[in-house]
């Protein structure tokens, strides 16, 4: 039996530390799905089309990671896919805060079925956020510490930034 897991969020852009969750997940579980949260109720900076493309460059040579986007309920979504693992990524304890108590909603909801796995993130990125990334580039501030050469033109292209 394979094993298999998601690590969905908004990746709105993705960072260095959402690649390292991503490499380190890949290397526990056969199969991950990285799946991109299209959240209407946010104004994103990219688009869900735009995040999967971003996600699929970024992942190419990682032969059992997939790309994917969606919408409504985590669970119904990994209900779907025969998935029972979610990963996700921790910075500091604030983020374990906020994340066990979706992580408890989630297994409570799902019928003891989905069961989530928190993987620390490397101390080099561990300041990392994507608003933060956002932020910094706005003003139009160095972001190559925090996200691939590509990521970063196409950030400082949304914000009309020539670096």
């Amino acid at each position: 039996m394979s094993s298999k897991a998601i690590y969905p969020g908004s990746f709105d852009p993705m960072t260095y530390g959402h690649m390292d969750i991503i490499r380190r997940s890949a290397e526990i579980f056969d199969e991950l799905t990285v799946s991109v949260l299209n959240n209407v109720n946010k104004t994103a900076l990219f688009s869900v089309e735009e995040r999967v493309n971003i996600l699929k460059e970024a992942t190419k040579d990682m032969k059992n990671v997939k790309v994917e986007s969606f919408q409504g309920l985590l669970i119904d979504y990994a209900r779907s896919k025969d998935i029972h693992v979610v990963i996700r990524g921790l910075r500091a304890i604030t983020d374990f805060e906020y994340e066990l108590q979706i992580a408890q909603t989630n297994r409570k909801l799902s019928g003891e079925t989905l069961d989530t796995m928190f993987l620390t993130t490397s101390l080099e990125y561990a300041y990392l956020s994507s608003s933060s990334v956002k932020e910094i580039a706005s003003f139009g501030g160095n972001i190559e510490a925090c996200v691939p050469d590509f990521v970063a033109k196409q950030i400082y292209d949304k914000y009309k930034v020539t670096r």
